[in-house]
């Protein structure tokens, strides 16, 4: 039977919903961001054998799940700036990692940028961020003061320990604005603290927007023992790395389940969209698998930046597995069409709201890019980027090597090259991205403490 879906409008005539404070035109949101997720890591795409993800693989089967969805960057800091603010990255000073120490951090979110929360608050949503931020350390870009009204969670990037939740013996652990030293397994607190907020919301009369964070599957690969036991168990002659990762994201996948379960049993289920996501592709040598795509995390071959993805809405979203080209940045978009919610400052991202109601769309009709600055020996604080219009792609994965470019429809494994430089799309991409960095050179991405 063909996989079909039902018109988000159709379904506001539907009987009464259990809980007042979200409606079918103005739902909870659930933004459910995972760190470093290859594409092939889950079950329910078909690649991976070794892995069982069923909670994460109910959302995606259950929902639209998005074979063509990609992030905004190979790396972190990047993606989740686009995501907040549907803008490409560079264009609001974030085209690299956040990090701790001056030297080695390339990107400062800009106070003209408009982030997602801020937006919401149109709609009276009650906004908050559990989990990993990632886009400032101190004020003024901290959570709350860029439109959050709850944060519980963590303000850096990577933490050195899932259980005592330091990087370079800082602990960036807070509650809004107050330090905290939580204890346990990151992932654990993450869906321990969300289950929390959503109990405490469903009296409330307002909708929420919960942004959940998790820092997993990202290194260090540390899963509960118990869980590489099982993984162990279940898959004869696995390596101890690839029993580690899978053990990590099953424990993520279940640890999803039960984020799952408290709406369901607070009544908001059927009231909530969910957003599922992950902020670049897997990470090599931790053993990810991000086939069928060439490379990883770090690159700009497709590893790197496609990613699993998709929407939940039970009861308003029948099955469907959608190509559609997709990135972060149009989340932003279609949650704003979708609430009627209008956007006069300038955006990147496109509304794939028409594709959200089952409606045919043009998605790949615009020209996009991708950025990313770092520093070390590999880098020297320079860039490299990728661009795409349509099928056609070009991209390098260091500032020193020369421009590569493909056509993904006749080359989805980015292994040839086209030596054509005279092409018309090569040179619609060339002109295209050198206005893009032109542009981009206008916004700046170090603070004036970093001095």
């Amino acid at each position: 039977m063909k996989k079909q879906l039902i018109s988000l409008g159709s379904c506001l005539a539907l009987a009464p919903l259990a809980v007042q404070a979200a409606t079918a035109d103005k739902p909870n949101i659930v933004l459910i961001l995972v760190d470093d997720l290859g594409y092939g890591d889950l079950s329910c795409q078909g690649v991976a054998k070794d892995i069982k993800t069923p909670h994460i693989d109910k959302l995606l089967n259950l929902g639209i799940r998005c074979t063509n969805f990609h992030a905004n960057c190979p790396v972190s800091s990047p993606s989740r700036a686009s995501l907040l603010t549907g803008r490409f990255p560079d264009l609001v000073g974030v085209p690299g990692v956040i990090r701790t120490h001056k030297e080695d951090s390339w990107g400062y979110l800009s106070q003209e940028a408009v982030l997602l929360p801020q937006m919401l608050k149109q709609k009276e949503y009650h906004s908050a961020i559990i989990g990993k931020w990632h886009l400032g350390l101190h004020s003024p870009n901290t959570p709350r003061e860029r439109g959050f009204d709850y944060f519980k969670g963590f303000l850096g990037d990577m933490m050195d320990d899932y259980y005592n939740h330091r990087r370079f013996n800082n602990n960036y652990m807070r509650l809004n604005d107050d330090i905290i030293d939580p204890e346990g397994h990151a992932t654990e607190l993450f869906t321990n603290w969300a289950i929390d907020y959503i109990s405490d919301r469903k009296n409330e009369t307002d909708p929420f927007f919960l942004y959940l964070a998790y820092n997993a599957p990202h290194t260090p690969i540390q899963p509960p023992a118990e869980w590489v036991e099982k993984v162990k168990k279940r898959q004869a002659g696995i390596n101890d790395k690839r029993a580690k990762l899978v053990a990590l994201i099953e424990h993520l996948d279940d640890n999803i389940g039960r984020v799952y379960k408290a709406l369901e049993s607070a009544g908001q289920l059927e009231n909530t969209l969910i957003i599922f996501a992950s902020d670049n592709g897997g990470q090599a040598d931790a053993g990810a698998n991000n086939m069928p795509h060439r490379g990883a995390k770090e690159d700009m071959y497709e590893g790197g930046i496609c990613v699993p993805g998709g929407f939940y809405w039970k009861g308003k979203i029948q099955p469907a597995v959608s190509g559609n080209f997709v990135m972060l940045s149009d989340i932003f978009p279609t949650l704003c069409d979708m609430l009627n919610i209008p956007v006069h400052h300038e955006i990147d991202g496109i509304s794939i709201l028409p594709l959200i109601q089952g409606k045919k769309q043009i998605t790949d009709d615009r020209m996009v890019y991708w950025v990313r600055r770092e520093g070390n020996f590999r880098y020297g604080g320079q860039v490299y980027y990728a661009a795409r219009y349509k099928d056609y792609k070009l991209m390098h994965n260091s500032p020193w090597e020369p421009l590569q470019f493909f056509n993904l429809e006749e080359d989805p494994a980015e292994q040839n090259h086209i030596n054509n430089r005279s092409d018309e799309s090569y040179k619609n991409l060339f002109k295209g991205l050198m206005e893009h960095i032109r542009l981009s050179g206008m916004v700046p991405w170090q603070s004036k403490e970093f001095k």
